[in-house]
């Protein structure tokens, strides 16, 4: 396939890592900043990506290709130019919406036939149609069009689900081979990313993980956890698959998380992270720290002339207060949430940033103790 990935580090089963792309090349352990509709939400520009320590953004493949559509954006050059972004962007594949819609959808072996949450129209999409769709939209990475069991699913489910998930995988790399060898491809370099499912089954994870691994695919992404799971049976998880998934090749874990799943998943073999939380908190003025996280509608911070956290050079930080972003918040100004949003995804990218640091000069278990340690201890005042 078309991806070099090198491990350049290693700390026990943490990498460091970096994943060559036709778009440039990413650093690892990475975090993904999450664009569902080709935008954060909360008003944040490709320009504030860049200000802000973004290396890959992540689409969605199914909320674009019901709005404005896939082959609108083909039309317009892809991804990269319809959002006027130079570097590597991660589409998933519309499987996740196959476990979040669940009430509006029917699965069967060809795919999934589901109702567009916007205006109820009838969609199919299989692994072909995924695959299509992402290489319409030219992203760096395509994900796999998978099914994501619940974690409350039972065994039978689970196994029929997984079993179904591999075939599917292999329909993928079939289809996508072909596109990326046709004329008309705008990235003909499109990597593919295999994804492991099995609920909170080892056994199934492990032997999917052995299964999908024989299709040489450019990365490997575990699926299907933080559904609902406890943090120790998603700690248990990875745990468990990641020596029966490629070393050679990036690991991502989907949707997951908070700065302290972040930190153990690196400890546990993980390259890839994405998830909302940094900009869906954000939106709503919780903002991260290394102190842990604060809420910033509580009265304490109405005079609080500090920034969200010394030190921290995001836009936010650099010049405005608490005190000021609170006041935003509380009048329902947007600049409010987009300072919010700004700080948290800074914050979450720098970290990785130090993360990627301290795995380099040999001291990652230290770094990550101190920031556990510091992120419960609270703010003291």
């Amino acid at each position: 396939m078309n991806g070099k990935y090198q491990i350049l580090k290693q700390e026990g089963e943490a990498k460091r890592a970096q994943l060559e792309t036709v778009h440039g090349t990413i650093q690892t352990p990475v975090f993904m900043n999450v664009g569902t509709a080709a935008a954060i939400k909360g008003a944040v520009s490709t320009d504030d990506l860049q200000g802000i320590k973004t290396q890959v953004e992540l689409s969605n493949t199914y909320h674009l290709y019901v709005r404005p559509g896939d082959e609108v954006i083909k039309r317009l050059g892809g991804l990269h130019k319809f959002m006027v972004w130079d570097k590597p962007i991660l589409t998933d594949s519309g499987g996740f919406q196959v476990f979040s819609l669940a009430g509006l959808r029917k699965i069967k072996e060809e795919g999934v036939y589901f109702q567009s949450h916007i205006d109820g129209r009838k969609i199919f999409m299989g692994p072909e149609e995924s695959m299509q769709i992402q290489s319409n939209l030219a992203s760096t990475i395509a994900m796999a069009f998978d099914e994501c069991p619940s974690s409350k699913a039972d065994r039978n489910y689970v196994t029929a689900s997984v079993e179904r998930t591999t075939r599917w995988l292999v329909r993928c790399k079939t289809k996508l081979q072909q596109l990326n060898g046709r004329e008309d491809t705008i990235n003909q370099k499109q990597l593919l990313f295999g994804i492991n499912q099995g609920a909170v089954f080892a056994d199934i994870r492990k032997e999917h993980a052995k299964q999908i691994s024989e299709l040489e695919l450019d990365g490997y992404a575990i699926g299907g956890l933080a559904v609902g799971e406890t943090h120790e049976e998603m700690y248990h998880i990875i745990e468990e698959t990641v020596p029966f998934l490629p070393k050679e090749k990036p690991t991502y874990l989907m949707g997951v998380g908070t700065p302290a799943n972040i930190l153990e998943g690196v400890e546990r073999g993980i390259d890839f992270f994405d998830c909302v939380y940094p900009s869906r908190n954000g939106r709503h003025g919780h903002v991260y720290t290394k102190r842990g996280k604060i809420n910033l509608f509580n009265a304490r911070y109405e005079l609080d002339t500090r920034p969200v956290e010394e030190g921290c050079l995001c836009p936010a930080c650099r010049t405005y207060s608490r005190a000021y972003i609170r006041h935003l918040l509380k009048a329902k100004e947007m600049l409010g949430m987009r300072l919010c949003v700004l700080h948290n995804l800074y914050f979450y990218n720098n970290m990785m940033e130090e993360i990627r640091q301290a795995l380099d000069e040999g001291r990652f278990a230290s770094y990550k103790r101190a920031l556990l340690d510091s992120m419960a201890e609270g703010e003291s005042v």
